[in-house]
Parts: C-alpha cells; sequence; structure tokens
C-alpha cells in the first residue's frame, strides 16, 4: 500500500531534485504543522469553555431569568446570535447549558476560605501555640498550599474536556459536583471519546470506584495503600460478557479474555495484561494463576483469581500464596510486593473482614456483575419463534 506522504515526497523530488535534508525537514515541518492545530484546537476549546462559564455565572448571579421572564433564553440566543453575527452556536438550549455548567462546578471553589478557616481553629491552634497573628496567617497559607494547588488544577482541568463531554456529564451528575468533577478527571486521565464517557456515566463508576472491601489500611503505608485502593472497583460490571443463565467459571474466563479490551477498560487505567492461567513452579509443584496483570503506576504485579460463587475463607489463603509466589519468582528490584484480587459471584462482608483482618498480603475482594442472562438453549429451543409470534398476531388480528 503507497502512503499518501511518499507520493507527496516523490512529486516533489520529481519538481525540484532537493536532497534528503531538505525532503526530512519539509516532513518536520507538516508534523509541527499538525501539532500546532491540535494545540490551537485545544486552547480553542478552553478560551470557548471560559466564556460559557462567564456567560453562565452572570446569568446566575444576575438572576437575569427572574428579570426577564419565561422567554429569556430564546431572546438572549437571538440578540447574542445578531450581536456576534453568528447563525449559530448560541441556542436557547446551550445557553441554558452555560448556567449549569457554573452552577454545576462553582461551589467546588468557595471551599478555601472554609478549609483555611478549619485550619485556623483546629490543627493551628496545636501546631503553632502562641505565634503572632501574622505568623499564624502565614502557617495557614503553608499548609493550604497543597489544597489550594488541587484547588486551582482541577479549576483548570474544568476547561480542557470538550464542551460536548460537558453536556453529557451535566445530564447526569447535575446534582453532584464531585462525581462530575471526578468524571472530568477521568476524561482527561483516559482520553475517553464521548462514547466511552457516557457509558461509564451509565454504570455507577463513580460510586464504585476505589469500593472494593481490602486490608490495605493494614498490609501498605498509608500513601500507597490510599493510592493502591482507588484503582479497585466494587462491583465489576461484565457488562460486554454473553453467557448463558448456565454458565461455568472456564466459560466467564473465556469470555473475559476473548473481550480483553473492554475487560481492560473496565478494570481501569494502568492494568497491563501478563497471561491467563500464569504457571508457576515451586516446591515441586505447578500452580497456575487465573489471570495475571501489571499495575504500572503502582509497579506492583495484580494476581486476579475469578470464582463463580459466594466468597469462602480458603479463597483469600489461595490468593495470598500465589501473591507470595509472585513476590518471590517474578519481582524485580523495582517492583513492589504485589497485590491480590479476588472478584467472586457473591460477598458477605463481615466474612470477608474477618478473612482480610489475619492476612498479611495487601488484597481485595469485590464481586462482579453480569447483564441480564440469556435462557439456556434448551429454553430458548422451546420459546416460538420472531416469525411465528408474528402469525400469531395477524390471525388474531384477523379474528377481530
Amino acid at each position: 500500500m503507497v502512503r499518501k506522504k511518499d507520493v507527496v515526497k516523490k512529486d516533489m523530488e520529481s519538481t525540484n531534485g532537493f536532497g534528503k535534508e531538505y525532503y526530512d525537514w519539509i516532513s518536520e515541518l507538516s508534523q509541527r504543522y499538525h501539532q500546532s492545530q491540535i494545540k490551537a484546537a485545544v486552547k480553542v476549546n478552553s478560551e470557548m469553555l471560559r466564556f460559557y462559564w462567564s456567560v453562565g455565572k452572570d446569568i446566575e448571579q444576575r438572576q437575569f431569568e427572574n428579570k426577564y421572564g419565561s422567554h429569556f433564553y430564546e431572546n438572549l440566543s437571538r440578540d447574542l446570535s445578531l450581536a456576534l453575527n453568528k447563525k449559530k452556536g448560541f441556542s436557547p438550549t446551550s445557553l441554558k447549558y452555560t448556567k449549569y455548567f457554573y452552577c454545576l462546578y462553582s461551589p467546588l471553589f468557595r471551599n478555601l476560605r472554609q478549609v483555611a478557616d478549619e485550619l485556623m481553629t483546629t490543627n493551628l491552634q496545636q501546631v503553632v501555640g502562641e505565634s503572632t497573628g501574622r505568623n499564624r496567617q502565614q502557617l495557614v497559607d503553608k499548609l493550604l498550599e497543597p489544597n489550594r494547588q488541587q484547588v486551582v488544577d482541577d479549576f483548570e482541568k474544568i476547561f480542557s474536556i470538550p464542551w460536548g463531554h460537558h453536556v453529557q456529564i451535566i445530564g447526569k451528575c447535575s446534582d453532584n459536583p464531585e462525581k462530575a468533577l471526578f468524571f472530568v478527571r477521568k476524561t482527561l486521565e483516559n482520553n475517553w471519546g464521548r462514547g466511552t464517557l457516557l457509558n461509564f456515566l451509565s454504570t455507577d463508576l463513580y460510586e464504585r470506584q476505589g469500593a472494593a472491601q481490602t486490608n490495605f489500611a493494614t498490609t501498605m503505608p498509608k500513601a500507597e495503600g490510599d493510592l493502591a485502593q482507588e484503582y479497585f472497583k466494587d462491583p465489576y460490571r461484565f457488562e460486554f460478557a454473553q453467557l448463558n443463565e448456565e454458565y461455568t467459571e472456564q466459560e466467564l474466563k473465556d469470555e473475559l479474555m476473548s473481550k480483553l479490551t473492554q475487560f481492560l477498560l473496565e478494570l481501569g487505567k494502568g492494568f497491563s495484561f501478563v497471561g491467563r492461567e500464569y504457571r508457576l513452579s515451586a516446591g515441586g509443584k505447578d500452580k497456575y494463576i487465573d489471570l495475571l496483570f501489571y499495575i504500572i503506576p503502582l509497579h506492583r504485579y495484580c494476581v486476579i483469581e475469578v470464582k463463580i460463587t459466594e466468597f469462602d475463607f480458603p479463597d483469600i489463603g489461595q490468593l495470598a500464596g500465589y501473591t507470595a509466589m509472585v513476590d518471590d519468582l517474578l519481582n524485580t528490584p523495582q517492583d513492589n510486593p504485589s497485590i491480590g484480587l479476588l472478584i467472586c459471584k457473591e460477598k458477605n462482608s463481615v466474612l470477608a473482614r474477618y478473612a482480610l483482618s489475619r492476612v498479611n498480603a495487601p488484597i481485595g475482594i469485590s464481586k462482579y456483575e453480569l447483564p441480564q442472562l440469556s435462557l439456556p438453549k434448551e429454553l430458548q429451543d422451546k420459546l416460538p419463534t420472531e416469525s411465528e409470534i408474528e402469525n400469531g398476531l395477524n390471525m388474531i388480528t384477523k379474528k377481530k
């Protein structure tokens, strides 16, 4: 297959006969131009979102809806389009969304002063004791700095995804700014398109993220444990799996592997697939791990066992043994201790807590959910076909 850029290069060579250095430079300029176009598009998107923010802020703070009545948005759409000589882009609906946009996210950025007040009255008293007022305020600013930077970073993020993404987020998270910001962050982290975003907005990802039952608090340093916790969900949604009602454990694993891309998407960013039925040998015995992954940001292997039954105590012992083998046989000096994850059909949280409390290996337990399952084949064969149903309806209609 002849690539377009090769044809262009050949045409240039036949025209002017310049050397390789010249054509390489032309190729470099082309790449630079396209990169600048991408950056320009991102910049334009950011500036337009800031404009939308300002419009929404004006509408909300000046109470224009109350002042100008029910046709305010229709009038604003017409007058703004005339003033800017634009035929589209400022419909009444899009202008309403500028207000929704501002009202949804703005509460997240009003809390900085509140945090400072809390520091002044609680932790700060323990730290500074009898410090002077000036020193006290300086320490407030110092303690507040990490939070301030996070707020600034989050504020910039909301202007970094397309407006169409915000419309979807606003529709699903209109009363929950923290949830909305969560999806803004995830969109940027994973480079989600609008379709992928909409899919995850419909799967309760915000509620599931970091919800796995784990013992990370007692088996890992706090900072590492808190970070690792965010990588594990409960439940896992295997909406992509197509199984009959009477499926086996082997069939579930086969389906996960045949839809590996969707499975990795559900696991989340950072998971890299290593192997299935991964063999480890020790003490003259071979052991086979259901699924072995590596979590790149954590620098840890993740041993995943899948069970189609309810969680039970022996499952944890098996998983702890696998993680110990991985640490001994696979880990390099650059790898952190591995993590085990049990994904089972049902989970008794009380029994899971007991099981995890006496295990030294970092382990998490989650459930999985499947889409509405199809009927077993023997029942499918007994159901009427589509044509039979249609013929039956026709007969009923004729009798009437």
